[in-house]
């Protein structure tokens, strides 16, 4: 292997048991990242080689390394500080108040992994003891005692985004009511309140990526104002997406048959909506071609 080929970047996700792995771990394969779950230390370094072969098409990886590892775990100090001597290999600690992980621990009912014949605080203390040298050393110290699952998410993504990533994905989707409505829309615009082209017959044939359905489409009563205040409408809607950690929304339009008003519509939304900051729009046309 090539020393001088460059290692993608590694996070090692790690801290409490009951501080909130899962959901940071959730939050960064929605970035994107490559998350490996409940990874043994020993198994970081072939893991950081990976990076090498795979170049460009695995660029990040999150592995989550926790005291499920048993004996293993106790090795991971030393292996994080050899690794970061050799590549990027940052550490993320998760924390919380000892009696928060009490709470969470009786609210799912279940033991925490180190109690042993114990209790639920034994397990706590003797797992803060173990971790105290990996938290000190740790490249971000998270505590959780106060988030909820959203807020941790959330600050997941502001710790590890790409600076330009999308932070929201609204994908905008022309249907036809005759077909019936998507069963993944959060929103719901109808555009039949403007004259439908299937009755111009020089029209009919056409769908609504045609500039002369468009013309048609848009010069009707109400069709731009309608579009340029749904825009302004829907910017608090994603804005407030954004804060919930709701990561995916579909805006669906519809007119008859998916065909000519509600694929103008979309057009025309997407434009007014991708300029949004921290949203990445996508276009679909549902029933195009159905008839």
């Amino acid at each position: 292997m090539s020393e001088d080929k460059p290692t993608g970047e590694v996070l090692i996700v790690t801290g409490m048991s009951g501080a909130g792995r899962s959901t940071a771990a959730n939050a960064l394969e929605d970035l994107g990242w490559y998350v490996v779950d409940n990874l043994p230390p020993q198994m970081l370094r072939p893991l950081m080689q990976l990076t090498q072969f795979a170049g460009s098409t695995l660029p990040k990886i999150a592995a989550v390394v926790d005291v499920r590892g048993r004996d293993l775990f106790a090795e991971l100090p030393a292996v994080t500080q050899s690794l970061r001597d050799s590549g990027r290999v940052r550490v993320l600690f998760l924390d919380a108040s000892d009696d928060v992980l009490v709470r969470r621990f009786e609210s799912v009912r279940r033991p925490h992994p180190l109690q042993g014949d114990g209790t639920i605080v034994d397990g706590i203390r003797r797992e803060r003891a173990m971790l105290a040298p990996i938290r000190e050393s740790a490249d971000v110290v998270v505590d959780t005692s106060s988030s909820n699952v959203h807020q941790l998410s959330m600050r997941t993504v502001e710790l590890f985004a790409d600076e330009n990533a999308a932070r929201h994905t609204i994908t905008i989707m022309s249907f036809g009511f005759k077909y019936g409505l998507p069963p993944d829309a959060d929103l719901v615009a109808d555009m039949r309140f403007l004259p439908n082209p299937y009755w111009d017959p020089s029209l009919r044939a056409l769908t609504g990526q045609d500039p002369l359905v468009r013309e048609f489409v848009l010069a009707q009563p109400g069709a731009t104002e309608f579009l340029e205040a749904y825009a302004v409408a829907l910017r608090p809607v994603i804005e407030g997406y954004q804060r919930e950690n709701k990561r995916h929304s579909v805006i669906a339009i519809g007119c008859t048959g998916g065909k000519h008003r509600s694929v103008v519509s979309v057009g025309e939304l997407a434009e007014r909506l991708e300029n949004v900051p921290g949203v990445a729009v996508r276009v679909k046309h549902r029933d195009l071609g159905r008839e």
